[in-house]
């Protein structure tokens, strides 16, 4: 649905501006001073450009155009196989990619194998058992993007994340 609906995905965040602003600073907040990041479902690059993440991954052709004209690196690929060797990332974001993943497991593996030693994952997601989440829930349906996603609690994501040997959480 990213492909074929683009226009509606940014859409979204004129929309929704205050939600976006919202989540912008959470990311923000919990944000590494420096290093070389990656986004995983970059996107058009809504999330990327704002943070200063220069690198970005991501399978939806036109998302990817849009991206690299808002100046991120934007290669094709998907989490579950990251085009990138061992430990070159200081930071792997994925805000609302995960709930779109098809082996949420593998690409958590991935996202550690890229990152440096001493690097952040961070992973913005819609919580199953959140109010926002149950409401996107009961509307699933009637969502062209929500309708393929599968929610996670947080504690389910921490569970993944621990089996993929991420340690030291924070939350936002």
């Amino acid at each position: 649905p990213f492909q074929r609906y683009t226009g509606q995905y940014e859409n979204w965040f004129t929309d929704h501006r205050w939600v976006y602003e919202a989540e912008l600073r959470a990311v923000k907040a919990l944000l590494p001073e420096s290093g070389r990041g990656l986004e995983v479902g970059v996107g058009t690059g809504r999330f990327a450009e704002p943070l200063g993440i220069k690198t970005g991954l991501e399978p939806s052709v036109r998302m990817r155009e849009i991206a690299r004209n808002r100046g991120i690196n934007v290669l094709a690929g998907v989490a579950e196989d990251l085009p990138f060797g061992d430990d070159k990332f200081d930071l792997v974001l994925m805000v609302t990619t995960v709930c779109f993943l098809d082996d949420t497991h593998k690409a958590f593996r991935e996202a550690h194998r890229v990152l440096a030693n001493g690097g952040f994952f961070i992973a913005g997601i819609v919580d199953r058992n959140s109010p926002i989440g149950k409401k996107y829930l009961k509307h699933q349906n009637e969502s062209v993007f929500y309708k393929i996603a599968t929610f996670f609690t947080v504690g389910e994501v921490v569970k993944i994340m621990r089996q993929a040997r991420f340690t030291d959480f924070m939350f936002c």
